[in-house]
C-alpha cells in the first residue's frame, strides 16, 4: 500500500515498521511532527521530554535496557543533547537507537544555520541522509538494523525540505515480534569511568574501520552513470534539487550513507570527469574530502556558502539564469512580518515593559521573541533556549561592576522554563542577582504548534499528566519575591514591574493566561472561565482617531480609511481587553 507522506511521517513509519518501542523528543521546527505522528502508533511509547538532552538520555536508557528507541530534535537541539551522545557512541547500544537531527538551511525558524553533519565526524558515529520520503522510511528501517549490527547509535540527518515535502511511500507491516534483548549488567561497556572509556575508544576505532568498508558497498551510496564528462556529488535533498536542474545530462554520485564516506567509490566516480560539481548545503564537507582525494571541484567557489541550494540557486550558479517564473511588481507586495496573534497573552506585558527606560531585557526562544519588534521594542537579546535569566544575570553583574544603574529583566516562556530555564533561574537565585525573571506561562508550547509540556497537564498523546506548577518550582529553588499575574490587566502589570524593579535582590514574575489558539482542557476552563468568551467593539462616536490602540500591536485593530477611526476585526478579536485599557476616550468596550 502506498501513501503520500512527508519526510517526518515517513521516518515515523519506518521506525514503527522496524519495531521501535520508545521515542522521545523536544519539539522544534522542522522536527516537531516526528513524535506528534509517532504518538498515533499505540505500540510505541512516545513522549515530549523537557529538553533534547533529556530526550537523548531517555532513548539511551531504553536502548541499554534492550529495546529499539529514537530521539528526535532540530539542529540546535543536538547541541543541547551532545553531552550524552558523544559518550553513548563510545559505549554502543543494546537495542538499536537512531538520533534524528533536522537541520535548517535558510534559517526559516531558527537562530542559526549549522551543519550537523559535523557532529557525525566529531562523535565518530555513522550518518545517513535521506533525499525523499521513500528513502526516509527505508533508511529508518535500515538504521535500526545497522545500529545493532555495528553496536552504535545512528545519526539520521534531515533538512527542512526533506522533513516537510511529500512523496509516495510504500507502507509495510510492523514486525510481528519487535526485536528485544535481555538486559545484562555490563559495567565495562556502560560505566564510562576513564579506565573503561579507554577500552571503548579502541573498540570505536575498530568499528569505524568496519563502517568504512560498509560505506563502500552499501546501495545507499550509488553511481548514476549517464555517459557524461560532468559529474555531481551530492547527498540528501540536494540530490533532488540537482536532478531538477541537470536531469540526466550529468553523472551522479548520490550519497545516502555519509559517514564514514566511501572514498574508494568517490575516487572511482571522479576519474575521467572533466568537471565535478559538489552540491551540499552549508559546510563544504564533501568538497574537502574530494579535494583531499586529489580532484579539483566546483563547490563553494560556485555555489553559495549558506542558505538553501534550491534548484533556482543551483541553476543561477551554474548557468547564470534562473528558471522561468511569472513576472510581478515586487514593490506592490505588502510585507507581512510575523506578529503576536490577536488576544496573545504576551501583548499586554510587552506593551508595558517596552515603555521602561534604563532597562535591558534579555529574551529567549519562543513566540514572545517577537517582543523585540515594533511597536514594543521590548527585547534586547535572544541567544538560545533557557538563556534569558542567566544572560540577564551576567549583564546585571557587569552593570554593577561598571557602577551603572541599568536594571535587567529576563523573559522566557513556560516550556522554555522547563527546558533549561530552571537552571538559568537557579543561577540568578544562587548568586543573588538583582534581576527580574519573568516566566510567560501561556499553558502550552506555542511556537512549534501547541505541544504539551510538564506544566500543561497532558502527555504527548493527550492523556492526563502531572502538571508541574511553576510557582511551586520557583519557591523550591529559593525564590521568595514572586508574583503571579494576569498579563491582560495593564495596571497590574505596571504595578508588578514597579515592585520588582525596586527590589535589591532577585524577583520572579509569572504571567498566567492561556494561548489564544490553545484547545482548552477541563482544567483550563475551570481556571480561566472568562477567557475568550467576548469581543471588543469600537464606539465610533467616542473614537477620536488617535491611533493609541494600534500601539498595542494587535492585528485585529485597524483604522478605517474613510472615517479615520478605529475598527476591530470581529473574526480575530477574542476580547482580551488590552485595547480597552489603552484607549484615552474609553471608545472601546465589550460587545453586549
Amino acid at each position: 500500500m502506498k501513501k503520500l507522506m512527508t519526510g517526518n511521517e515517513a521516518l515515523v513509519r519506518g521506525a514503527w515498521e522496524a519495531g521501535v518501542l520508545v521515542a522521545s523528543a523536544y519539539p522544534g521546527t522542522p522536527s516537531t511532527e516526528i513524535v506528534e505522528n509517532m504518538s498515533g502508533y499505540q505500540e510505541v511509547y512516545s513522549e515530549w521530554a523537557p529538553n533534547e538532552k533529556v530526550a537523548m538520555e531517555a532513548a539511551i536508557g531504553a536502548s541499554i535496557a534492550g529495546v529499539r528507541s529514537l530521539a528526535a530534535m532540530k539542529h540546535v537541539g543536538l547541541n543541547v543533547a551532545a553531552d550524552p551522545l558523544f559518550t553513548f557512541v563510545y559505549t554502543g547500544v543494546t537495542g538499536g537507537m537512531v538520533v534524528i537531527t533536522a537541520d535548517e538551511p535558510g534559517q526559516h525558524s531558527s537562530q542559526n544555520e549549522q551543519d550537523n553533519r559535523n557532529y557525525a565526524r566529531a562523535a565518530m558515529m555513522p550518518m545517513m541522509e535521506p533525499s525523499n520520503s521513500a528513502e526516509a522510511k527505508a533508511f529508518m528501517k535500515e538504521a535500526f538494523e545497522l545500529s545493532e549490527r555495528f553496536d552504535t547509535p545512528i545519526l539520521m540527518r534531515m533538512t527542512t525540505r526533506a522533513c516537510h515535502s511529500k512523496g509516495l511511500v510504500e507502507c509495510g507491516e510492523r514486525m510481528a515480534q519487535p526485536p528485544v534483548k535481555p538486559y545484562e549488567k555490563d559495567a565495562k561497556k556502560y560505566v564510562m569511568v576513564p579506565a573503561h572509556a579507554k577500552l571503548r575508544r579502541a573498540v570505536l576505532e575498530e568499528r569505524l574501520q568496519k563502517l568504512k568498508a560498509f560505506s563502500e558497498e552499501t546501495p545507499m551510496n550509488f553511481i548514476e552513470d549517464n555517459g557524461s564528462k560532468i559529474g555531481v556529488i551530492t547527498s540528501g535533498m540536494c540530490y533532488c534539487f540537482a536532478k531538477e536542474v541537470f536531469g540526466d545530462e550529468v553523472n551522479y554520485l548520490k550519497l545516502g550513507f555519509t559517514y564514514p564516506l566511501p572514498t574508494k567509490k568517490m575516487t572511482e566516480f571522479c576519474k575521467g570527469l572533466d568537471t565535478i560539481y559538489v552540491i551540499e548545503e552549508n559546510d563544504p564537507l564533501l568538497e574537502h574530502e574530494v579535494e583531499r582525494l586529489g580532484f579539483a571541484v566546483k563547490g563553494k567557489n560556485t555555489f553559495p556558502a549558506y542558505d538553501e541550494l534550491t534548484p533556482d540557486v543551483i541553476r543561477k550558479s551554474v548557468y547564470g539564469d534562473a528558471f522561468e517564473s511569472l513576472a510581478y511588481d515586487k514593490a506592490k507586495v505588502v510585507p507581512r512580518p510575523p506578529a503576536l496573534c490577536a488576544g496573545c497573552p504576551h501583548r499586554g506585558f510587552f506593551y508595558e515593559l517596552g515603555k521602561r527606560k534604563n532597562v535591558m531585557v534579555t529574551g529567549d526562544i519562543g513566540c514572545y521573541t517577537l517582543g523585540f519588534a515594533e511597536p514594543y521594542n521590548a527585547l534586547d537579546s535572544c541567544v538560545c533556549m533557557g538563556a534569558a535569566f542567566s544572560t540577564g544575570h551576567g549583564a546585571a553583574k557587569a552593570f554593577e561592576q561598571k557602577g551603572e544603574h541599568t536594571r535587567v529583566v529576563g523573559v522566557m516562556g513556560d516550556s522554555t522554563f522547563f527546558h533549561t530555564g530552571i537552571n538559568s533561574l537557579t543561577e540568578c537565585l544562587y548568586n543573588n542577582s538583582k534581576t527580574v525573571s519573568v516566566i510567560l506561562d501561556n499553558r502550552i508550547t506555542g511556537m512549534t504548534g501547541h505541544q504539551e509540556n510538564p506544566g500543561s497537564g497532558k502527555h504527548a498523546d493527550g492523556t492526563s499528566a502531572t502538571a508541574i506548577d511553576i510557582e511551586t518550582v520557583c519557591r523550591a529553588l529559593g525564590a521568595t519575591n514572586i508574583r503571579t499575574i494576569d498579563p491582560n490587566n495593564l495596571q497590574t502589570v505596571r504595578e508588578t514591574l514597579d515592585w520588582a524593579l525596586t527590589l535589591d535582590g532577585p524577583s520572579v514574575i509569572i504571567t498566567k493566561w492561556p494561548c489564544v489558539l490553545k484547545k482548552f482542557s477541563e482544567d483550563d476552563k475551570a481556571r480561566f472561565p472568562e477567557a475568550f468568551k467576548t469581543k471588543d467593539v469600537v464606539d465610533t462616536e467616542k473614537c477620536i482617531g488617535c491611533k493609541m490602540c494600534l500601539k498595542t500591536g494587535c492585528p485585529a485593530l485597524f483604522i478605517d480609511r474613510e472615517t479615520k477611526k478605529a475598527g476591530i476585526d470581529a473574526l480575530q478579536c477574542v476580547g482580551c481587553g488590552v485595547c480597552e485599557q489603552v484607549c484615552p476616550t474609553k471608545a472601546i468596550g465589550r460587545e453586549c
